[in-house]
């Protein structure tokens, strides 16, 4: 029997068995837990999305030259794979800065996103990017301007193209942004194809490659989706790397993947699926030239984006929260939150409305904002400057 089948064999076999929960609960059960302590200090707790994520403090990344070094954020390494990850939750609000610091600091090549703005009612991440309608956007406590330079938008993803720039010295990095829209929180892409697609979009762009810094994945709390993501890319390039490329041992690969970031993959389905992107992801591994079109193909990323791929969901004024929830909780929350008093048609008319105004405000309200903080800056750095310059008078 071939390694392949055998491979084959063993998610057919849990399949058939149901057997998805009990295996999802021994990796967790397997998963070593280690000390945390810094994303637990006071300081730093409205840094933290959720009070039940954190970041091991042998794994964290350190943010350079700020009086807060902490941001929560994990480095995952897979020497063999020759891959580095920085695993992250959905910036809140005030940390969008350190976000963009870290991507600098660490010379990230592109961000993947994998979550909308606001899913079913709850913010999962703040905007943290400038939209078609905005110039740019400002980050004065840390020094960055992000500006959008251009945007490529399919059915169920969007490519950006931003340029980062250190206003203090000048210097500008075009950072790659891609965005997954249609990944359910606590759920599964819609089919392997669809996701594999995705993946090897990011793969041809080269930003997963050590020319460059660690590639940032993020969702909400930067452990299911951006876990699975993760997960089945390392699998796929331990195939590429190895003599048999089925010795590979799925759940293992996940088990040391945890002693960086902790809870990655959050949900059975996301391990069935992470089994079954990595066998369909191994028909190009074999030699199936043909196969990256096929997933396109399936994945119609021609299409019209659908309705749930906006990235403000405007039913409810929503409002961000630090260190709220815990993930475990966050689900039950969602579906108790679910809007049924309206038709689905009668909802759509109110949602497009409300749509329309809350982006247009936010667009004014931005671009006002920015404007300020620019000049500001620009004032107090000709000022430092101009007293740098300016002769002490132990020099005279």
């Amino acid at each position: 029997m071939s390694v392949t089948a055998t491979i084959e064999q063993e998610f057919q076999q849990i399949d058939a068995a149901n057997d998805w929960q009990p295996r999802y609960l021994d990796i967790r059960h397997q998963s070593n837990d280690y000390p945390h302590k810094v994303a637990k200090y006071a300081e730093n707790r409205n840094r933290n999305r959720y009070r039940d994520v954190s970041p091991y403090d042998h794994s964290r990344v350190i943010l350079q030259n700020t009086d807060n070094d902490y941001i929560n954020a994990s480095l995952v390494v897979n020497e063999e794979a020759q891959r580095n990850y920085i695993l992250t939750q959905g910036p809140l609000p005030n940390t969008c800065c350190h976000f963009w610091l870290m991507v600098w600091q660490q010379k990230t090549k592109a961000v993947v996103m994998l979550n909308r703005i606001v899913e079913k009612d709850s913010v999962k991440c703040a905007q943290y990017w400038p939209t078609k309608e905005e110039e740019q956007m400002v980050y004065e406590e840390t020094g960055f301007c992000v500006r959008l330079k251009s945007e490529d938008v399919k059915s169920y993803y969007t490519v950006r193209q931003l340029q980062l720039e250190n206003i203090t010295t000048g210097e500008s990095r075009v950072i790659f942004h891609f965005h997954y829209t249609t990944w359910p929180d606590f759920g599964v892409p819609e089919s392997p194809a669809s996701f594999l697609n995705f993946l090897f979009k990011v793969r041809e762009s080269g930003s997963l490659s050590l020319e460059h810094g660690p590639a940032v994945i993020h969702c909400s709390a930067g452990i299911g989706r951006s876990g699975t993501f993760s997960l089945v890319d390392t699998c796929l390039v331990l195939m590429e790397k190895r003599k048999y490329p089925f010795s590979v041992d799925i759940k293992q690969v996940l088990l040391n993947m945890r002693k960086y970031r902790m809870g990655l993959i959050q949900t059975p389905d996301q391990l069935r699926f992470s089994y079954m992107a990595v066998i369909e992801g191994a028909k190009y591994i074999m030699g199936d030239s043909n196969i990256q079109n096929q997933w396109k193909e399936l994945s119609k990323e021609d299409h019209a984006p659908g309705s749930e791929c906006s990235s403000v969901h405007p039913n409810k004024q929503t409002t961000e929260k630090c260190n709220g929830n815990s993930v475990e909780l966050e689900n039950v929350e969602q579906a108790e939150n679910l809007n049924a008093d309206l038709s689905p048609t009668i909802q759509n008319i109110v949602d497009a409305n409300a749509d329309s105004a809350f982006r247009k405000r936010l667009r004014e309200d931005r671009k006002a904002n920015t404007a300020q903080m620019v000049q500001q800056m620009k004032h107090r750095m000709s000022e430092a400057e101009r007293k740098r310059k300016r002769p002490r008078v132990t020099d005279t």
